[in-house]
């Protein structure tokens, strides 16, 4: 990982009730995880606060999704601003379900990793291909066209604020996982093109995550992998093995 800090992320997605997220919320504070591992969880909109007020340091609470303006008539939205006066200091954004269900093209997506840096949150901005784009041999493509509509938007020193995620829409959900070699490939690709884009300093320091049926099983291979600093995981992060991938890192 050259230095850089393992980094892993809990998606709920739309899963969840008080009662369940008080009890994974109690399993991660008693967890005594590693210093050394950055631990974010990613609950519903609807238990932002709460989880805010009951999880325990080092880890720390992400939004799912956040909106591109600070305030105004846009129902249903939360904007960046909001997110950072509730001390909320994470957002996870562009990922593919927000991408396939609703419509979020690229440009909507780098323009919201815009706005989300700009309110002073860290991005965890997801990229990644569908089944038939790795068929047909363009994933690294599809991931470049990805990042550099984001790349658009922000300047080079922005970049210390967003964590990568890697999540071949293929293997999300479905148990399906990228091979150990897949998914290093993929992220040494990635790190390649930011080196040849932006900078080698941003290459080297910015983490690239890898999501997809990440698992209590299947974690400790992947980790090991040079260019693989940690990962967002879903349905997981609501079992107790979401605790063995967060100490994947070190073990």
């Amino acid at each position: 990982m050259a230095g850089r800090k393992f980094f892993v992320g809990g998606n709920f997605k739309m899963n969840g009730s008080i009662k369940m997220i008080k009890e994974i919320i109690e399993q991660i504070n008693n967890a005594k995880l590693d210093d050394n591992t950055e631990v974010i969880v990613a609950p519903p909109a609807l238990y932002l606060l709460k989880v805010q007020e009951t999880l325990s340091a080092p880890a720390q609470v992400s939004a799912q999704n956040c909106f591109t303006e600070t305030s105004g008539a846009y129902t249903g939205e939360i904007s960046p601003s909001q997110l950072k006066d509730a001390d909320v200091h994470w957002v996870i954004l562009g990922h593919s379900e927000r991408r396939a269900l609703f419509g979020e093209a690229d440009k909507v997506v780098a323009d919201k990793v815009r706005a989300a840096i700009k309110a002073g949150l860290g991005v965890i901005a997801c990229v990644g291909e569908k089944l038939e784009e790795r068929e047909n041999g363009t994933t690294e493509e599809v991931v470049q066209r990805q990042l550099e509509a984001i790349a658009k938007e922000i300047d080079e020193d922005k970049w210390k604020d967003v964590v990568i995620a890697y999540e071949p829409v293929w293997a999300i959900g479905t148990g399906k996982v990228a091979t150990v070699e897949q998914a290093q490939e993929t992220h040494a690709g990635i790190r390649k093109w930011l080196a040849k884009t932006i900078s080698d300093k941003v290459a080297q320091e910015t983490r690239i995550i890898y999501g997809g049926s990440v698992n209590g099983k299947n974690c400790r291979e992947l980790a090991k992998s040079e260019d693989i600093d940690g990962f967002l995981v879903g349905g997981a992060s609501l079992k107790p093995e979401f605790i063995d991938i967060c100490k994947s890192g070190s073990a």
